[in-house]
């Protein structure tokens, strides 16, 4: 288990790799963190990146635990990949290529918000207890497939899907139980291209 003082300043030139069942908490403190590649999550392993107050993303703020009111600068140059995570929490994060995040999931919610990712955005084959995609400015593609959330609140719409920016086509596919726009009407996203499949009335 790594954590990430308050205040502390760290830069990588290289990779951010996260073994097996370890833990990268960079998101309960605020902190400025810039990494020259890239970030890889590995099999059982949580990454938290990111924390902000809810002066930027309202009541859906991922706050910094030690600060509410700090927020974290972090910047990953390269890509951010993980493959069968327990979690992976990415919020107010600029990533310089591609999110890629596949398999995995726990009772932990992900949170994936207010993010500027230049590529694309993909996420597959989830099992979580709730997953949020929201905020994000997405230059290429967000595609969301084969996630399910196990929400134990009656009547919980599924994967949350709200008020993202996306440069090129938001594609959703076999999300359960379905996905929602959030609670604020009028709240949807806006998509260059295409929105396709269960994200088509969500734009």
């Amino acid at each position: 288990m790594c954590s990430v003082p308050s205040g502390t300043v760290i830069n990588v030139t290289g990779n951010i790799d996260v073994a097996a069942g370890a833990m990268l908490d960079a998101q309960s403190a605020p902190s400025t963190i810039t990494v020259g590649h890239d970030v890889t999550a590995a099999a059982g392993s949580l990454v938290g990146l990111g924390c902000q107050p809810p002066s930027y993303t309202g009541n859906s703020a991922h706050e910094c635990m030690v600060d509410p009111e700090g927020h974290s600068t972090i910047t990953v140059k390269g890509n951010i990949t993980g493959t069968d995570a327990l979690a992976v929490l990415l919020n107010g994060v600029t990533v310089g290529q591609n999110v890629t995040l596949t398999g995995g999931g726990s009772d932990i919610p992900w949170s994936v918000k207010n993010n500027t990712v230049a590529g694309n955005l993909t996420m597959s084959g989830q099992r979580n207890a709730w997953l949020g995609v929201m905020f994000n400015r997405v230059g290429g593609n967000v595609n969301l497939s084969d996630i399910t959330v196990m929400d134990e609140h009656p009547g919980a719409p599924g994967v949350y899907i709200v008020r993202n920016t996306v440069g090129r086509n938001l594609n959703c596919t076999n999300l359960k139980p379905g996905v929602s726009g959030g609670f604020v009407p009028g709240s949807v996203n806006v998509v260059g291209h295409k929105a396709t499949g269960q994200c088509a009335a969500l734009v």
